[in-house]
């Protein structure tokens, strides 16, 4: 009997830029920004503006919020997804290797390396627990294209969203309870969501159903009644109308109502990275208590946590069912 071939994992973030400057910032933009999926606009009139307004305006600042939550060791989001990818090679006893849908390593890269290992088999997994065109569909673009330059392509298995799975929304309740017992419980709890904009849902995307149907099982999991937690969308830019309510206009609000301490968790970023670290843990602190709030509290991401880990493992075997 024919030996069975070798599965092999890759595991998909986003991405970051290389280091906290203007420059590294300049060709990470670019790129983000240059994908139809994040930006639909025509071409012919999108990409005069993102190179002759935001690419000249944009990097400086965005370096200057990365300065913020950058470590010795660099990037938080790579270096966690790295972690993340060591931890599950080591579950799994198969290769994992990690990609970046904008940014290093590429999935380009990644492929290379799953092939050096031996893996003739190929698991995806986006690290995007609500299904988007923005990022999964955006993933498999990716994947697609890098691809097309091979002779040989292996068989591939796309695995998709994750918005309910019960390891997932054990992994979610696991971490803010843990987080409660350590530091206390607020008032209200803020479960915030990247957004999109709106005219994006209303063509078909299911992101909103997705972050809703994560919510709703993520409070009852957590025994929740309504009134002591809310959902919203961050991380918007430019003037058209994006998913609502705004994470912002919600912390700056709640205080006129009463709530004084809140705590703010983001179930849809598998690791933190500049918009949990800076925009949620700083900004929206600061939207907080300038608006009279007592008590303001960032729950962080699963990161590298072993629930995380577990959940992921959980994801690859039953998505390689055959395979392992």
């Amino acid at each position: 009997m024919s030996e069975r071939p070798l599965p092999g994992v890759l595991l998909v973030n986003l991405g970051t830029p290389d280091a906290p400057t203007p420059e590294a910032l300049r060709r990470y933009l670019a790129e983000f920004l240059s994908d139809p999926r994040v930006v639909d606009l025509p071409r012919w009139r999108w990409l005069p503006i993102l190179h002759g307004i935001i690419l000249r305006t944009r990097p400086a600042r965005s370096a200057r919020a990365y300065e913020r939550i950058w470590t010795e060791r660099g990037s938080p989001l790579r270096l966690y997804t790295e972690a993340l990818g060591e931890a599950l090679e080591e579950a799994l006893g198969i290769p994992v290797r990690i990609a970046m849908r904008y940014g290093r390593p590429s999935i380009a890269t990644g492929l290379a390396q799953l092939r050096e290992a031996g893996a003739e088999r190929l698991l995806v997994l986006p690290l995007y627990p609500q299904y988007s065109a923005t990022t999964t569909a955006s993933t498999y673009d990716a994947l697609a294209a890098a691809l097309r330059r091979e002779a040989h392509v292996p068989e591939i298995r796309l695995l998709g969203d994750y918005h309910r799975h019960p390891a997932y929304i054990d992994a979610l309740a696991t971490r803010i309870e843990d987080h409660w017992r350590e530091h206390g419980r607020g008032e209200r709890l803020l479960l915030s969501f990247h957004g999109i904009p709106r005219r994006y849902a209303e063509a078909g995307d299911p992101y909103p159903q997705r972050c809703e149907a994560t919510a709703r099982a993520l409070a009852r999991r957590l025994g929740l009644e309504e009134g002591q937690w809310a959902m919203s969308y961050q991380s918007r830019f430019g003037r058209e109308p994006w998913l609502q309510p705004y994470t912002d206009e919600t912390l700056a609000r709640w205080p006129g109502e009463g709530v004084r301490s809140v705590d703010v968790v983001c179930p849809g970023f598998a690791t933190d990275c500049l918009e949990t670290l800076e925009e949620i843990a700083m900004e929206n602190r600061d939207t907080f208590l300038a608006a009279g709030g007592e008590a303001y509290r960032y729950i962080p991401a699963l990161n590298d946590r072993p629930e995380h880990v577990a959940l992921l493992e959980t994801l690859v075997r039953e998505g390689g069912e055959g395979w392992l």
